[in-house]
């Protein structure tokens, strides 16, 4: 059985690769660790110095876990504010220690997970073969004047308590028993919450994302996103502010941002509305006036009432060397290029076969779910979620932005058999745990099996260094490698 707390809501590798975190619903972060190799112990430059072969296939291990956050109340606006954690952001590490940043609804929390030296009591100022509890020893060292004493210390023959005239007696109180020696060869994983950045937001965070000067992050909601550094808590600045005077002129909201990987003083924040403005904080301290502006062209005679609802941009990544942008609306994927603003360069067809049914999915609210998006470390494929835990793997190139591998987060993936695409398509190589599905427009795989709605695959991250890519189907996680 599946609870509601279990079901992961953010998941994201660090810059290395090394370490996987992800939030769930009930506010906790779990933290994976990669494990390089089986046969042969030690870290992974050990094994290159020493031409040891390393596992092919990343895989992960357990690692350790806390509570984020918990249920808040905010008595000001009325308003319950829950503790599902909406964005995991790795920061850079330190002196052994991980430090990540989580945010839910409104608080952003800055954690420092490190090892720490587990101290335990090996031996004791009293002989085991002499002591019984804490009571009196017996032996010939007691001299016969020697008066009983109680397991503290108190005399019995003298009122309970103390007195000035109340002394040791000589040798000390041998039914003390007190540690002497402690050793701390165990190593325990303590987390421990920094700092916290609270009250900036009136409305929902959608994002955070680290700068790569490694001291500051920002934070969007619907209407604005601020500039924090990861030192100064209780200080932010806001750079971009969409709030109309009148809200009845409000026409588009941010819904994702994130920093240049490279350039400090860029970044790049998408809208309802299906254009992504691309920012350069060295123009004014007020980002209102974007540096570049990227957005499709409508078709003429293709307007409907579903138009502007599947045009919103849910997710932006940008690529690891930064020359291309790949956003997500509920339809496509597209991929920008951040010198050509006149159009995407590639645009992946993802949810095509919804269209006649774009009606359904707006009684039902499916048109509003947000899935995320991903590319490859060396920016050859992307990737996104889609419906009946289904994600779908394209190449980035103009030609086979058609074709798409279509994967399968299950425990059990080849429960059916695995079908032939019909048209020669960019794959994966050899795929484990996984296996490729076609879908048409008529909503039905090609094994004839309708799509379910209710399981959504929304969140997903690729590896930054290896052809692998993890993502979460309700409260599981997947690992699947090209």
């Amino acid at each position: 059985m599946t609870f509601a707390v279990d079901i992961i809501s953010s998941i994201e590798f660090d810059r290395t690769g090394d370490h996987l975190a992800t939030g769930d619903r009930g506010g906790r972060v779990v933290l994976f660790e990669r494990t390089y190799t089986r046969d042969h112990d030690g870290n992974r430059r050990d094994l290159e110095k020493m031409d040891f072969p390393i596992t092919r296939h990343p895989e992960f291990r357990y690692k350790t876990e806390f509570q984020s956050h918990e249920p808040e109340f905010d008595y000001l606006k009325s308003l319950e504010i829950e503790e599902k954690i909406n964005k995991i952001r790795w920061c850079q590490s330190a002196n052994g220690a991980l430090f990540l940043l989580s945010t839910n609804d409104k608080t952003i929390k800055f954690w420092k997970v490190h090892e720490k030296k587990v101290k335990k009591i090996c031996d004791m100022n009293v002989d085991p073969a002499k002591a019984a509890g804490n009571g009196p020893v017996v032996g010939p060292s007691i001299p016969t004047s020697y008066k009983p004493y109680t397991a503290n210390g108190g005399c019995l023959d003298k009122p309970l308590g103390l007195s000035n005239d109340f002394s040791f007696p000589p040798g000390g109180v041998p039914s003390l028993r007190l540690p002497v020696v402690l050793t701390s060869n165990e190593m325990s994983l303590v987390p421990r919450c920094r700092r916290i950045y609270a009250h900036a937001h009136d409305y929902h965070i959608n994002s955070i994302s680290n700068n790569s000067d490694g001291e500051t992050f920002i934070s969007a909601d619907d209407l604005r996103i601020n500039l924090w550094n990861l030192e100064i808590s209780n200080q932010s600045f806001n750079i971009v502010d969409v709030k109309p005077a009148n809200m009845e002129d409000l026409t588009e909201v941010i819904t994702s941002a994130e920093f240049h990987p490279t350039h400090c003083h860029m970044l790049a924040y998408s809208s309802s509305r299906g254009s992504i403005r691309l920012v350069d904080m060295r123009q004014s301290a007020l980002c209102d006036s974007h540096s570049k502006l990227f957005e499709e062209q409508e078709v003429p005679g293709s307007r409907s009432f579903f138009t502007e609802i599947i045009a919103s941009i849910s997710d932006i990544k940008f690529a690891k060397d930064g020359r291309y942008i790949l956003s997500r609306d509920y339809m496509t994927l597209k991929l920008w290029d951040i010198n050509m603003d006149s159009g995407p360069v590639s645009t992946f067809q993802v949810h095509e076969y919804l269209r006649p049914k774009l009606c359904d999915m707006y009684e039902n609210d499916s048109i509003f779910d947000k899935f995320e998006c991903c590319l490859s470390g060396d920016g050859l494929r992307v990737a996104t979620g889609s419906y009946s835990n289904l994600f779908r793997v394209f190449g980035c190139s103009s030609e086979a932005s058609t074709d798409a591998t279509t994967l399968e987060a299950s425990k059990n993936p080849m429960r059916r058999q695995v079908q032939t695409p019909s048209r020669p398509s960019r794959s994966l190589g050899t795929l484990s745990r996984g296996f490729r599905r076609g879908a048409d427009s008529s909503g039905v795989d090609t094994n004839g099996n309708a799509f379910d709605f209710t399981t959504k695959l929304l969140h997903l991250a690729w590896h930054p260094t290896e052809n692998s890519l993890a993502c979460a189907a309700s409260n599981s996680l997947y690992m699947y490698y090209a």
